[in-house]
């Protein structure tokens, strides 16, 4: 299959806690700006030192809101570089602060929810990642506005958790769910290609390339032009989504566009 391609690959769902409040707190917010300098560099190794900076610092002011953000943000870090177990300890530290921290029900905890769950799901453990889903589910069904993007980015995920257990249909209905979202946010022509990819490889694997192949090439092109719209900000996520998206293009046929992605995704990594 293409490679199952997820919005949390790409953009984080982020904990903003106490901000820039007075006091023994970390400026959450100059932490973040600066992480997303490193990663619209690709500079992973400045990203991971960054963060291990500032949970450091955090600690020291014993700042406990301050080291959720971080522990979030290294989630997604070590998820996306592959580091298995130390995603999965900072899952763990995440869910500790979030027990002393008593946050249960609210929109940080349904974020870290997400984030823990994409990061084991990373690691091929829908299993574990699915009740956590479901609790991040209750959460923003219940406190979020019903066009919220970061219900649609975790109807995205849920799908691709259930793919992954064999639920085809239920997948299905859930990227559908990501889509309706999706198409109603400005500048939301990224996520609806990562969902149509996503789509592309549910087709798949439910029914096999060969006897998919129309269903797969119809979701390739809505992906394709989807990419190509004009108005869209060339910025370090669509240089990100571009490079995440190539190989799948090419795992089903489409070399010219995915060496058209990942030459875009160069021009602007080298820009910045």
């Amino acid at each position: 299959m293409g490679g199952f391609l997820e919005k949390e690959d790409y953009e984080e769902q982020r904990c903003l806690l106490n901000m820039n409040r007075g006091g023994e707190r970390i400026d959450t917010r100059r932490v973040l700006n600066a992480l997303d300098a490193h990663l619209n560099r690709n500079d992973y190794a400045a990203a991971e030192q960054h963060l291990k900076f500032w949970i450091t610092e955090a600690e020291h002011a014993g700042d406990l809101h301050g080291m959720l953000t971080i522990r979030n943000e290294q989630i997604g870090l070590y998820r996306k570089t592959g580091q298995k177990e130390a995603c999965f300890q900072m899952i763990e530290e995440a869910e500790k602060l979030l027990s002393t921290l008593k946050l249960e029900g609210t929109i940080t905890y349904g974020t870290t929810m997400v984030n823990a769950a994409t990061g084991l799901k990373a690691f091929h453990q829908a299993d574990r990642a699915m009740p956590l889903y479901r609790k991040a589910q209750e959460v923003y069904e219940k406190t979020l506005a019903p066009d919220d993007e970061r219900t649609g980015a975790l109807y995205n995920n849920m799908a691709l958790a259930l793919m992954e257990q064999g639920l085809y249909a239920e997948a299905k209905e859930y990227f559908e769910k990501a889509l309706a979202i999706m198409k109603k946010k400005e500048d939301g022509e990224l996520e609806e290609a990562i969902t149509y990819l996503n789509l592309a490889d549910l087709v798949s694997a439910e029914t096999g390339e060969e006897k998919g192949e129309e269903k797969i090439h119809a979701y390739l092109e809505k992906a394709e032009d989807l990419l190509n719209t004009p108005s869209l900000p060339r910025n370090g996520y669509y240089a990100f989504v571009c490079e995440k998206c190539a190989p799948v293009f090419g795992y089903y046929g489409f070399f010219l566009t995915e060496t058209e992605l990942k030459e875009r995704a160069k021009q602007i990594y080298e820009r910045n």
